[in-house]
């Protein structure tokens, strides 16, 4: 009974999925223009980032534990963050980067605001419709990440290990996409989900990724 489902998520994620060009910064990254300092920056943000978005997960996680597979989807995204924060270490010293340098480090607010939409989702989103807005979302930061892996190789020669943080996430993951569907399909069956209200979460989830990216591209000099 999980097709619905299935055929909904697919849809909505065609429907916010962005437009090839919307990200000049990752094709800056991937033909090696970018410098080592924007991928420095971007490094620094994603540690605000995952320890944020760790959290909210684990919210959502228990905002629905009446419905056993939204629990599951969440509790599998919030450990996914724990184990990516473990990888940015490595990343972190890839750019030049110590502890100090990180302590010291201001976040930008353009860069932030996804995890803090991410936050209200995890106080005021259905699991469900969160669950649906996520999964439109998986696709795009996966190739992003599987990109930017591949740059930083062939164009800035970081390590393997450097580049796990970016690999964790440019894996495919079937096992979480089903846990996506079952999580939607718990909601429909539940009369849990509101599509208006799963789509503009997506829209916006989708606009606040394009505000982190921009707003790098914006605020860090470029010196391959």
């Amino acid at each position: 009974m999980t097709q619905q489902a299935r055929e909904l998520l697919e849809a909505t994620a065609r429907t916010l999925a962005p437009r090839q060009e919307a990200n000049p910064l990752v094709a800056a990254i991937a033909d090696g223009t970018a410098g080592r300092t924007v991928i420095g920056a971007l490094a620094l943000e994603q540690r605000h980032i995952v320890a944020s978005d760790r959290r909210s997960f684990l919210h959502l996680a228990a905002r629905a534990a009446p419905r056993p597979h939204g629990t599951s989807l969440f509790t599998t995204l919030a450990e996914g963050e724990a184990l990516a924060l473990e990888r940015l270490g490595a990343l972190l010293h890839g750019c030049g980067l110590d502890e100090v340098a990180a302590g010291a480090y201001e976040p930008m607010a353009g860069c932030q605001a996804y995890p803090s939409y991410v936050a209200w989702l995890a106080l005021n989103g259905d699991p469900a419709d969160v669950a649906i807005a996520l999964y439109a979302n998986f696709a795009a930061w996966g190739a992003y990440c599987a990109t930017i892996a591949g740059a930083l190789r062939t164009r800035y020669g970081f390590t393997d290990e450097a580049c796990g943080f970016f690999d964790f996430f440019a894996l495919p993951a079937p096992a979480l996409e089903d846990l996506a569907v079952a999580a939607a399909q718990e909601g429909l069956d539940g009369g849990h989900v509101t599509m208006p209200a799963a789509l503009r979460h997506g829209r916006l989830l989708q606009s606040y990724e394009a505000m982190f990216w921009n707003t790098l591209a914006s605020r860090t000099p470029e010196h391959p």
